[in-house]
Order: C-alpha cells, then sequence, then structure tokens
C-alpha cells in the first residue's frame, strides 16, 4: 500500500502571492495618500486666497448653472480652478440657492468666500426711480433708456396706470415687468386709498379720485400743502365751480411729452378743449400725470377747510400757496403776487443787464 503525502506549496508560490498583495497594498496606499493630497490640494485652493487683485463685478445670468458660473469665474480671473469650485459647490450643497444679479467680490476672495456671495449675500441693488407727477412718456421714457434691462417699451401706457416710486430690478429683466410692476403698485395702491376715502366726497369712482390727486400733484410742489389744495378742489366740485387749473390745460397742450416752456395764452385759456378745467365742469377725462401715494391720500381724505382759491406765494414753487375763502381776497392776493413777481422781473433784468454790460467791457481773447 502507497502512502501519498498532500502536497504543500512551493516557497516559490507563497512568495509570488505575498509579492502580490504587497503591491496591492502599496497601490491602495498610493492611492489613498494621492486621493488624500489631491483633497488638501483642492481644499486649500477653495479656501485660501484667490487671484482677483482688486474688487470686481460679477453677474451671476438668470437660469445660469454652477458649471457655467464657474467657467465665467475663471475665464474673468477670479479663481484659478473651475473644476474644483464646481466641487465645492455641489458638496456644500449651495447649487440650488445660487442667485441672480450682480455681486461685489473683494480682492483676494477664496472661492468659498465666492461661493457664499453668490448663495448667501445680497445682490448689488439696482432700481428705477419715477418721481412724483411724472407723465407716462416720461415714465417710458426713463426706463427705454435704462441700459441695464432688455427689451423695448413701445408705446405710451395709460396716463396715471404708474405709482411714482424706486423699483428694484436686476440686471437683465426686461423694461416690460419693470413697468408692469409699476402698474401694479398703482392697482393696489389706489384700491387700498379708495377704500380709506371719507365717506361724502363727490367723486364717483376710484378713477375719479386718481384723475383729481394727479391735478393735486402737479399744481403744488409742497409736499405738505397736498391736504389743502385738495381740500381746494374738493370744495369747488361740491360747489359746482370749475377746477380752473392751469396744469389741465397745459396737459392738452402737450400731452405730456414736453414741458410748455412759457406762460399760458389768453386764447389757450379760453378755449374750450376736453382738459381746459376753465371752460368744462368737473374733472377732464384722464389723469393729467402719475400721482404719488401722499396726493392719492390727500385727495381721498382732504382737509378741512372753506378755501376756494390759492395763488403761488412767491417766484418759487417750493414758496408753496396763499389760499383764500372769498374771490376778492383772492384778488388781492393775486395782485400781491403779480407785484412781486414784477419786481423779481425787473431785479433780474437789471442783473442781466449789469453782466451784459461787464461782458462788453472784456476784451476779447488774442
Amino acid at each position: 500500500m502507497n502512502n501519498c503525502k498532500a502536497r504543500r506549496p512551493s516557497r516559490r508560490s507563497r512568495n509570488g502571492l505575498v509579492d502580490v498583495l504587497n503591491a496591492l497594498l502599496t497601490l491602495l496606499v498610493l492611492g489613498l495618500l494621492l486621493a488624500g493630497g489631491a483633497v488638501l490640494y483642492s481644499t486649500s485652493q477653495f479656501y485660501g486666497d484667490g487671484p482677483l487683485t482688486q474688487e470686481a463685478i460679477f453677474r451671476v445670468e438668470a437660469g445660469s448653472g454652477l458649471s457655467s458660473i464657474s467657467t465665467r469665474l475663471e475665464e474673468q480671473g477670479l479663481i484659478s480652478n473651475r473644476y474644483i469650485f464646481q466641487a465645492g459647490g455641489r458638496t456644500l450643497e449651495r447649487v440650488s440657492i445660487i442667485q441672480q444679479g450682480d455681486f461685489l467680490i473683494s480682492a483676494g476672495a477664496s472661492m468659498a468666500d465666492i461661493l457664499t456671495e453668490i448663495s448667501e449675500g445680497n445682490p448689488i441693488r439696482y432700481a428705477v426711480t419715477i418721481p412724483e407727477g411724472w407723465t407716462s412718456w416720461e415714465v417710458v421714457q426713463r426706463i427705454n433708456a435704462n441700459e441695464n434691462l432688455i427689451g423695448e417699451i413701445t408705446t405710451v401706457q395709460a396716463e396715471g396706470s404708474v405709482l411714482p416710486a424706486s423699483y428694484d430690478y436686476v440686471p437683465g429683466d426686461t423694461r416690460q415687468s419693470v413697468l408692469d410692476k409699476m402698474q401694479t403698485a398703482m392697482t393696489e395702491a389706489l384700491a387700498e386709498v379708495w377704500a380709506d376715502r371719507q365717506a361724502d366726497l363727490p367723486l364717483k369712482t376710484p378713477e375719479d379720485l386718481l384723475v383729481l390727486a394727479s391735478i393735486v400733484e402737479r399744481e403744488t410742489g409742497v409736499a405738505s400743502e397736498r391736504p389743502q389744495v385738495a381740500a381746494v378742489f374738493v370744495n369747488r366740485l361740491r360747489a359746482g365751480m370749475r377746477l380752473q387749473s392751469d396744469s389741465t390745460i397745459i396737459y392738452g397742450i402737450t400731452k405730456g411729452q414736453a414741458a410748455l416752456g412759457r406762460g399760458l395764452r389768453r386764447s389757450e385759456i379760453e378755449a374750450k378743449t376736453e382738459y381746459n378745467t376753465y371752460q368744462i365742469d368737473g374733472l377732464p377725462p384722464t389723469p393729467i400725470a402719475n400721482p404719488g401715494i401722499e396726493a392719492l391720500r390727500a385727495v381721498a381724505n382732504p382737509d378741512s377747510h372753506d378755501y376756494l382759491y390759492f395763488v403761488a406765494k412767491g417766484a418759487l414753487p417750493s414758496e408753496g400757496h396763499v389760499f383764500a375763502e372769498t374771490y376778492a381776497e383772492h384778488r388781492k392776493n393775486v395782485a400781491r403776487y403779480r407785484k412781486l413777481a414784477d419786481e423779481v422781473g425787473a431785479a433780474r433784468k437789471t442783473l442781466e443787464d449789469a453782466q451784459a454790460g461787464v461782458a462788453a467791457d472784456v476784451p476779447a481773447a488774442q
């Protein structure tokens, strides 16, 4: 009977297996070292000072993704590596909260700083400001002149449809979207003011209130006078008197698209047009400007007094008006104003003549 002994692996085989395991272990360690080094390098690049040498504005366009943002940041020299920025954005889960707008990036800002700024910071504020009493034509001109907005507004909007205020926008917004905000604001403001009006006003509709507010806005440049001026016109409507507003005649001539640049002529005051409130009863057919919220409120809740007339107190709009209850008193106020206006005109002419005389004495340059 033959005894068979189990064959044991040769020493060479055992050594080969160990060599393979050692090689694999070495590769694993090298891989871990390389990965760790890459992570350390990427982290140092992500949180370290950036290449920007002076502050700059970076714009995040509407609909931009992390890839396009990082590419533009690298192209503009704000970061050194787009892929590290992308990896940081995804790791920190900031992708979904990146904002649209312009952002001020400081010199030396790290990728982490930039990512925080565009995801949590405040975009640079841009706004279109519409002064009280501007016409819709003027509003459209201002919006169309803004180079940060896109698209054109080609038609003049309804007079009185815009609420004067400052309206924020993001560069790249459409001009129409900004105008829509202004018109929505007026619709909401008019509804609110109308709901809070005095019960006995001689105004039938919110549109009537809007028309009268536009007249009040154009008749006084002194904010504190609006309730007084509004009350004068309300008193006149109650008494069946004509409003006799110069501003309505001027709007009928210019349609709000230019300054008249002169005083009204007698023929213009006597002409019976739909905007001449010296010749028509009640209100003109449309507003003559875009009144502000305070003018709307003044008409909705005017002062309580018996004044029926007012005239400018001095040569400057900021000096306000003098009010009167009777026509006789008003005529005295008008005479006082005309005398003052003549004195101011004479003084101005004297000054102009003196300046002209001085200029005439100065020898021409050789």
